[in-house]
């Protein structure tokens, strides 16, 4: 059934709105022309799923742009005859354009074995028609072409973050010496090349699911394991690049630290010597140890450096830096006991001179018993090396004598 002849009034409203609507399908078509995803598929060396159904989209593509100008020269045509004489002749030949079966496609002839007798390999079309395949042709090229993009646009950030992480790392890596982690950067290198192939070659192998943006993802689980795997060696990179960075400082460190110790160790082997030499050893407290041996432990320490042993080196700087803390304590710790020994010493001497004093104002200085507790005290204060507890007992003994004297 045709439809009803356009009047003169309603012929321009009806072709101008063919217009804008042709105008419009030009716009998206010529966007999607120019698109970034539709520009990466045509111009990559492609292959498998991305390469079948790329071929597929293409054909689809070439075909809608033929429908295109078959559809936009019949929108043009009507055009054209509004705007000149409008009898009925000519209004009926602008509602024949806009609604009969106008566009003429050469399809090509169907196979052999399914054609029609009078299949001519010629298809016509109404406005609607075209306008209807278009839009089924326009989805399913965009489908395709924003799949593309899309996988590229998520893929390309990480994979750029991973390929400037091992740019950064690769020669530091280097320098390190170390086999296990330049293999383990290489892997990586490895896995980036091919990950980068695949984001060029065949980008829709990583696409799943339906149409962008809702329905389908990326499948970005092989470069996120490779941004892991890197992060990984990155971080042991660094750590092993601040304790090459810090071995020899730290190492200058520990060695100052061992002649403190040697200084320390020397003040207070020749303090208790002094002690030794006025008081009894069972007062003092033990000698102290020689740290020969802990100071050898840093000729060791150049070994590890020149072998570039860091983590090693790290432990054993740990340990001697520790040890030489304690010991330098243990030396200052002995000096000071000595010296309050000696200081014991010399204040109960000076309390028995006062206490003898006393007994002489209190007219007991020939007292024969306090003459007798004073002179042992006398003598074991006196007498080197010194029996300090027993000099400090006697020292008490007349104390209290003294005072018993005084009531």
């Amino acid at each position: 059934m045709s439809a009803p002849v356009l009047t003169k009034e309603r012929a321009p409203a009806a072709v101008q709105a063919a217009v804008a609507e042709r105008d419009a399908i030009q716009a998206n078509l010529l966007e999607l022309d120019a698109s970034f995803g539709k520009r990466l598929l045509e111009g990559a060396v492609l292959s498998g799923e991305t390469k079948r159904r790329w071929e597929a989209t293409a054909a689809s593509l070439a075909n809608l742009w033929q429908i295109y100008s078959a559809y936009s020269a019949v929108v043009d045509q009507a055009a054209e005859g509004v705007k000149g004489h409008r009898g009925s002749r000519e209004l009926a030949g602008i509602t024949n354009l806009l609604t009969g079966p106008s566009i003429q496609l050469a399809a090509g002839p169907a196979p052999l074995a399914g054609r029609d007798l009078a299949d001519s390999g010629r298809e016509d079309l109404t406005v609607v028609a075209a306008v209807t395949r278009m839009r089924r042709a326009f989805g399913q090229v965009t489908e395709v072409v924003s799949a593309a993009e899309q996988v590229w646009n998520e893929m390309t950030g990480k994979l750029d973050a991973v390929a400037a992480e091992l740019g950064r790392v690769t020669p530091l890596a280097a320098s390190l010496a170390d086999e296990a982690l330049t293999g383990n950067l290489a892997a990586a290198e490895s896995k980036l090349a091919r990950l980068r192939g695949t984001l060029s070659s065949d980008p829709l192998s990583l696409w799943q699911g339906g149409p962008p943006p809702a329905a389908g993802t990326v499948d970005t689980s092989g470069a996120d394991r490779l941004q892991d795997r890197v992060a990984a060696a990155v971080t042991r990179v660094d750590e092993l690049v601040r304790l090459r960075d810090d071995a020899r400082q730290r190492v200058a460190d520990v060695t100052t630290a061992a002649a403190a110790v040697r200084a320390a160790y020397e003040d207070a082997a020749a303090a208790w010597q002094r002690a030794a030499a006025k008081i009894a050893a069972e007062a003092l407290p033990a000698q102290p140890p020689s740290p020969a041996g802990l100071t050898a432990r840093l000729a060791g320490l150049d070994t590890l450096l020149a072998g570039g042993r860091w983590t090693r080196l790290a432990s054993e700087l740990d340990e001697i830096e520790s040890e030489l803390a304690a010991a330098t304590a243990d030396f200052r710790d002995t000096e000071r006991a000595v010296v309050a020994i000696l200081s014991q010493r010399d204040e109960l001497r000076g309390l028995l001179g006062a206490y003898r004093a006393k007994a002489a104002r209190l007219g007991a200085a020939e007292d024969p018993g306090l003459t007798e507790r004073y002179d042992r005290a006398h003598g074991l204060l006196w007498t080197a090396p010194c029996d300090l507890a027993a000099a400090a007992d006697a020292v008490t003994g007349y104390q209290h004598a003294v005072l018993a004297l005084g009531g």
